[in-house]
């Protein structure tokens, strides 16, 4: 065949593998038909093929062959399912995705390069083929129902996504469910119930596949070594007949499941009682599949880039960076952090403006590309932080050795020095590499200090006060200028879990974050900008930050939400187009009764600014909480991409991440591309970033990587454009791992913290109403609960979908998103982690009668696992001391 000019365009490549046997073609095929010479073209091949199967109109079915999305199913090697005949595909409509599980068992895919929910597929549990959570499927979609809603089958299993699974372990007819953590499947012999909620089916351990119960020992934060004493010593009270009964396991996946064949399996790890000190934390680590173990080489690496110091560096390295030795820069962190990746210096010039220097430690100077130390920071993604430990990207060696701006030490840097006027915008910056030496490390706390004046604090550094009020009121007209454009900042607090001397949880407690956190964050907010407008400037191919306008369905649930309260984002009217909103809240039919529709515009012209106006018209406000909460689920979410759309939250045209590459991926390849650009030759100096008149928003400016054209304009540079598509889309996967694994050892962590409190009462507010009840928020904790609508006995409660209110059909008494409740803990879920709150009365009315007991079925404990948000369940002493507490109430029912 002859030789055909490469690269060719997605369409011709298509085309190509259109035209061969079965529609699919592999590798070698493509290479030999396309007569590609060397490594460089192949490469540019495999990207290109990872960037359409990405959008979703390629299948990778093997693990060196494409197909188009409609061809013919086959089996596949390894991780794929041989289907029966009712499960081949009998429609042209085949997609792949990815298969997200509702614990009822349904589930739903997403089809690949969609970011919309309302393109998701609904999946019946009799459908899914052997599925699991996770798994990229090809579904096979059937015609749209009457609602018009999209369904399918499963055809085939493309990826399995979880080689293991972590579970507890029982031991063949030993248990009978009931326990605090799973209920007990119909399964014969020893078996693991997965701790994944949406994996519903346990998991077959044949005879042999144990191993011996050895603990997980593990570091804590509080306790170090010590912590190995308290982790093992449940070895101990193992009982010798079954060691490993009601044990957490980390399970490898031998045999997939089938139609009527459960899943088998092999422990690989035994990490302990669920309940034991540390496990919670190996559990999370292992279900969210997080690397935590470096490896061998990696480590070698490590060790042997961190001796790179820059007393050892040639003469040449040392001449081209910039000395910016001798002055008083300094990092600020949290009390605990041992990574320092960022320092600042503020310094006033002649002509009465600041000079703003952003130093950011030269990761890249370490980490070379293609190496096994950036191949595992890759496969990472990004730094996980739990409360009593963390899993850092890169090796200690660098995270918290040779990369970080520890004072008194010479370290490499990348720096961007911005002139600042005092309105706060930017009228020109430098971007260059450089070397620095700090001269102290700084704590949030103490720069709070200084700010408030805090006599100590200001005696104790009485020589960088003066640096640091500069600091201050610099970062006070930047935070000004931010908001002029419209920049949106919600100010909302996070739980952070304290420990007493033992390394026990001792309280939950909000976060406080005062000027002294959003002084950095102003600094590293105008140095990513500045990095992300140079970069553009270079017409290079880059990773941008991206947060995209929200969503019109959001946009008038919202709107519908805040009107309640009497406020709204300021739109007049809105533009006339029916579609559906707040169905899409799905159930096991994948349907909902309650849908509506709206007369409103595919698209809406919101603006930042509109945003940001009501938050300043919320401040201070009772119901600022829940409002404040709702215009954040009513935004999309922020991610990393190769095409720039600009930073809809930051009212920003062109936003990047430089600051933080010690933990985040993104940062360090933008890093490589500052690198090989000063290093080119380009011209370092950025001109002014003003914020004056602000263009609307989504209209981006024409020119240079942003002109409409029938293919993509790919833009060259140090790293291909499309090797950036597939970094960015996996470090937003790597970054939402982090952000779930992160969020649910909180609820866990939280859950442990209650345990002992059921029975007591609280003051809490309501966050939301659903169908199954309402959530309330505690006041006095970083706490959130149901209370269930199957509890509220004195009147028949409907959930009203039009005003999103929980509603008395006879007393007309109404529940309702910012409403202050006495609620008290009732019980506690540990299976789905949810506390279940019953509902007191308020000073002078009756409570709404709590349900009877069944007369066949015995008191529950406060711990029951069977509970679920429309079932009650039965309460015992916990039930009485609610009964009691009504009994004394007065008054009249609503």
């Amino acid at each position: 065949m002859a030789h055909t000019p490469y690269p060719q365009t997605d369409r011709e490549l298509m085309r190509l593998i259109e035209r061969s046997p079965g529609h699919r073609a592999g590798y070698k095929q493509l290479i030999r038909e396309l007569g590609l010479g060397g490594g460089r073209e192949r490469r540019l091949l495999l990207e290109q093929l990872a960037r359409i199967t990405a959008r979703g109109e390629l299948v990778k079915v093997d693990s060196e062959q494409w197909s188009l999305p409609t061809a013919t199913p086959e089996k596949t090697k390894r991780g794929g399912v041989e289907m029966p005949v009712e499960h081949r595909a009998t429609r042209d409509r085949l997609l792949a995705g990815r298969l997200d599980l509702h614990r009822d068992g349904y589930g739903f895919v997403r089809p690949n390069g969609s970011l919309d929910r309302s393109d998701d597929l609904f999946i019946p549990p009799n459908e899914l083929n052997g599925a699991m959570q996770g798994d990229e499927v090809l579904v096979d979609e059937a015609p749209p129902g009457r609602d018009g809603r999209r369904s399918g089958r499963i055809a085939r299993v493309l990826k399995r996504r979880n080689p293991t699974v972590v579970g507890i372990f029982h031991y063949a007819k030993t248990h009978r469910g009931g326990g605090p953590w799973e209920s007990a499947p119909m399964i014969n012999g020893n078996y693991v119930t997965p701790l994944d909620e949406r994996m519903t089916q346990a998991i077959l351990i044949p005879e042999g596949a144990e191993i011996a119960s050895v603990p997980k020992k593990t570091p804590h934060r509080v306790l170090g070594e010590e912590a190995e004493a308290q982790q093992s010593h449940w070895s101990e009270e193992l009982d010798s007949h079954r060691p490993l009964e009601g044990l957490a396991v980390d399970v490898e996946i031998t045999d997939f499941p089938t139609v009527g064949r459960p899943a088998r399996g092999r422990i690989i790890e035994v990490l302990g009682p669920p309940d034991a000190f540390g496990v919670d934390v190996e559990i999370i680590i292992r279900k969210h599949h997080l690397p935590h173990v470096f490896p061998a080489n990696v480590l070698a690496e490590a060790t042997a880039s961190a001796e790179q110091t820059v007393a050892r560096l040639e003469t040449d390295e040392v001449r081209r960076r910039r000395d910016f030795r001798g002055l008083n820069i300094v990092t600020i962190d949290g009390e605990t952090a041992r990574d320092f990746d960022d320092a600042v210096l503020v310094t006033p010039l002649a002509n009465g403006n600041w000079e703003l220097q952003v130093h950011i430690a030269d990761v890249s100077h370490y980490v070379r590309p293609g190496t096994a130390l950036d191949l595992e920071a890759r496969l990472r993604g990004t730094s996980v932080y739990f409360p009593d430990r963390a899993i850092p990207m890169l090796p200690s060696q660098l995270s918290s050795g040779m990369c970080s701006l520890r004072p008194d030490e010479d370290r490499l840097v990348l720096s961007c020095v911005m002139e600042i006027d005092g309105r706060g915008e930017v009228l020109g910056y430098e971007i260059c590499e450089g070397i620095i030496r700090s001269v102290k490390r700084m704590t949030y706390t103490q720069i709070q200090g200084v700010i408030d004046g805090n006599v100590e604090t200001r005696a104790e550094f009485a020589e960088l006060v003066s640096e640091f009020e500069r600091m201050y009121e610099l970062a006070l007209k930047l935070n000004e200028k931010r908001h002029r454009r419209g920049s949106i900042d919600f100010d909302l607090p996070e739980p952070v879990i304290q420990f007493d001397p033992d390394g026990n949880m001792e309280a939950i407690v909000r976060s406080q974050r005062g000027w002294s956190h959003r002084l950095i964050e102003e600094f590293m907010l105008s140095a990513n900008e500045c990095v992300a407008t140079w970069i553009e400037s270079q017409s290079v191919a880059s990773v941008y930050r991206i947060h995209e306008a929200p969503d019109p369905k959001r946009i008038v649930d919202f709107e519908e939400t805040a009107s309640q309260f009497g406020y709204s984002l300021g739109f007049s009217s809105l533009p006339v187009k029916r579609i559906q909103t707040k169905g899409d809240r799905r159930d096991a039919r994948g349907t909902s009764r309650q849908a509506k529709t709206h007369e409103v515009a595919e698209s809406i012209p919101v603006t930042p600014q509109m945003y940001q106006k009501l938050t300043v018209k919320i401040a201070g406000k009772a119901e600022e909480r829940i409002l404040s909460y709702l215009m954040l689920r009513s935004l999309k979410q922020a991610r990393y991409s190769e095409k720039n759309v600009g930073h809809f939250a930051l009212a920003s045209p062109s936003y990047t991440h430089f600051t933080s590459p010690i933990r985040r991926y993104p940062d360090l390849i933008v890093h490589r591309l500052l690198r090989e650009l000063i290093r080119s030759g380009a011209d370092t100096e950025g001109a002014a970033i003003l914020s004056d008149s602000p263009q609307p928003w989504g209209e981006k400016r024409a020119g240079k990587g942003h002109a409409e054209k029938s293919e993509p304009l790919v833009l060259v540079g140090p790293i291909p454009e499309a090797e950036l598509g597939a970094i960015a889309a996996e470090s937003s996967q790597s970054e939402r791992r982090a952000d779930d694994a992160e969020r649910e050892l909180i609820e866990w962590k939280k859950i442990k913290f209650m345990q002992d409190r059921v029975g007591e009462d609280f003051n809490a507010i309501i966050l939301s109403c659903t169908k199954y009840g309402f959530f309330v928020e505690l006041d006095s904790l970083f706490i959130e609960g149901l209370v269930p609508l199957t509890s509220l006995q004195d009147d028949r409660y409907m959930f009203r979908d039009t005003d999103r209110q929980i509603v008395g059909t006879r007393n007309g008494h109404v529940f309702k998103m910012g409403q202050r409740v006495h609620v008290l803990l009732d019980r506690i879920d540990r299976q789905q982690r949810r506390l279940q709150f019953a509902l007191l009365p308020a000073e002078g009315e009756f409570a709404p009668r709590p349900p009877r007991k069944s007369k066949t079925t015995a008191s529950a404990s406060a711990e029951r696992t069977h509970s679920s948000p429309n079932r009650s369940g039965k309460k015992g002493r916990t039930k009485s001391k609610a009964r009691e507490r009504n009994k004394k109430s007065k008054g009249k029912r609503h």
